[in-house]
């Protein structure tokens, strides 16, 4: 199966770093502030960041290392060649497959 790692840009400006097998589905979940506690105290604003073609495992791997990365090195990596979100869509509105 396809994982993702993707980030998300809060109303707090905060960034929020998760994996799925279903980006629209899990976007759709933040939204609603259903399934992670993070989005209890903000509002998930913009998918950012999507990294494909993980698997399960390899997707919790990298994770873990994005949630390691400081901001300056997150900002980074969102710019970078890596990105596979176009045109950073904003949540609730369809996202890239």
């Amino acid at each position: 199966m396809n994982w993702q790692v993707y980030i998300i840009l809060c109303t707090d400006n905060s960034l929020y770093t998760g994996i799925t097998n279903d980006v629209e589905r899990r976007m759709l979940q933040h939204a609603a502030c259903r399934g992670a506690k993070y989005f209890r105290g903000r509002k998930p604003q913009q998918l950012v960041y999507l990294e494909n073609n993980h698997t399960r495992s390899s997707a919790s791997k990298r994770e873990a290392a994005i949630k390691q990365l400081k901001r300056p090195e997150k900002e980074a990596l969102i710019s970078s060649a890596m990105n596979e979100c176009d045109g950073m869509a904003a949540i609730g509105q369809q996202v890239p497959d």
